[in-house]
């Protein structure tokens, strides 16, 4: 089959300079890596660019079809290049342009990308999340919010703009850093101190959960996932959960898994209190695909390679779209 793997590299191909940039996506390697893993599953590959020429190079590649069925099918590993909700840009283009493609749809990427309407959906299913509130100045009243927080950008990813704070005098500049840096809001919500276990989920309705992975903050004195650690914590997987909660941990994961409207595979990020409450933080919809990835991880200690994971996906979106996976 012909899979075009999308990305962005050069950022070059845009008619104007629009809104702020993103600030990163897949390394090289990754997607090369990716690439390779689609050929050894028989595929026919091409490298692209996901700019204002992507259109016509997947006409070209993708050659029309007598019976209006799809020819290819795109593996979707763009974050985007700038404007409001990037990584939603890729999939309302090839939806507009009838591709098939890999992962959730703008509206799954959106409602996952925004922290906090993740927040209401997956509270209104009853799935335990962190107390929270929106800020623009730091000077809103906080309610019953308790100390420490946790401050954030409200569309980030990757621990981007995270900040510990554990006193009202420092959450004015903590907020005032995310609305300068990132022109966003930021959510501020209660630090759940803690276990934090990250659940890779694959699939479409019935889904597969993976082995969980947990970050080991070992005697850290913060425990806390951040840009600015020196390295980050060494990861146990599969992470040692009793088997009542790992039934939570499933159910919760699965729960805003749907209630967000993925598709084909995602990443839940929780914590587990001391009295052994999880609550969820966030779900990223398209979860990072290299070797040493938290998602790479929990798949290789289900028994995948990284070449059958990638053919994997590739095949849960085939079957999503047309009922059967790839011959």
């Amino acid at each position: 089959m012909r899979v075009a793997v999308v990305w962005n590299y050069d950022h070059k191909g845009v008619i104007n300079r629009f809104g702020r940039p993103r600030p990163w996506g897949d390394d090289r390697e990754t997607v090369e890596r990716v690439v390779a893993a689609l050929q050894e599953g028989g595929h026919e590959t091409l490298l692209c660019e996901s700019d204002k020429g992507l259109l016509t190079t997947l006409e070209r590649f993708m050659l029309p079809d007598p019976q209006t069925r799809p020819s290819g099918i795109v593996f979707n590993m763009t974050y985007g290049i700038q404007g409001e909700l990037p990584c939603t840009h890729l999939a309302a283009m090839l939806e507009m342009a009838g591709v098939p493609y890999t992962g959730s749809s703008p509206l799954g990427h959106g409602l996952a990308t925004d922290k906090v309407i993740t927040k209401r959906l997956i509270h209104d299913d009853g799935v335990p999340t962190p107390n929270f509130r929106v800020m623009r100045r730091g000077t809103e009243t906080i309610g019953d919010l308790r100390f420490p927080v946790v401050v954030k950008p409200r569309y980030e990813s990757t621990s981007l703009g995270l900040q510990l704070v554990h006193e009202p005098a420092q959450l004015r500049q903590a907020v005032e850093v995310i609305v300068t840096h990132y022109a966003q809001d930021a959510l501020v919500e209660e630090y759940i101190e803690g276990r934090e276990i990250t659940v890779a989920l694959l699939g479409n309705g019935e889904l597969e959960v993976l082995p969980f992975v947990e970050h080991d903050f070992g005697d850290r004195e913060t425990r806390l996932l951040t840009l600015e650690a020196v390295a980050p914590p060494p990861k146990i997987c599969p992470a040692r959960i009793a088997s009542k909660l790992a039934t939570m941990l499933r159910d919760i994961s699965v729960a805003t898994f749907q209630a967000c409207q993925c598709r084909d595979y995602a990443r839940v990020d929780l914590r587990i209190d001391r009295s052994g409450q999880p609550f969820v933080l966030e779900i990223n919809s398209m979860p990072g695909l290299g070797i040493r990835s938290l998602y790479s991880l929990a798949a290789t200690t289900a028994g995948y390679s990284y070449s059958s994971l990638i053919n994997r996906i590739l095949d849960v979106a085939h079957t999503r779209y047309f009922g059967t996976g790839i011959p």
